[in-house]
């Protein structure tokens, strides 16, 4: 694998091209890049927008876990992940639980 850097800079090329009232997952997203068990470093990517002063141009609230949990919901602020979910239309089956399923967007395939 290249450079911490790199891949991260394809993490967030792949997280630009969520659709709006679609979610992924990091999995998918470690899938789609070949690194089939990066799950965690999708997630150290992520993380690390709160970082860059464009983070906030990111969808980052559209990748959950694979159950569809708001696992990243931590690193914003309040309830900020759910809201902008809600305000997209994504339905939730928990409080903190999309209906990954009706919502899915696949990263394979979508180019």
């Amino acid at each position: 694998m290249a450079d911490k850097s790199e891949f991260y800079d394809k993490v967030y090329e792949v997280v630009s091209r969520i659709p709006h009232g679609k979610v992924t997952t990091y999995g998918a997203i470690a899938g789609h890049l070949g690194v089939k068990s990066g799950a965690r470093m999708v997630g150290y990517a992520l993380n690390n927008l709160l970082k860059r002063p464009d983070g906030e141009s990111y969808p980052a609230h559209r990748v959950v876990n694979r159950l569809g949990q708001l696992s990243g919901r931590a690193y914003f602020y309040g309830d900020t992940m759910r809201e902008k979910l809600e305000q997209e239309e994504i339905e939730f089956i928990e409080p903190y639980t999309v209906d990954i399923e009706k919502h899915f967007w696949d990263p394979i395939g979508s180019e």
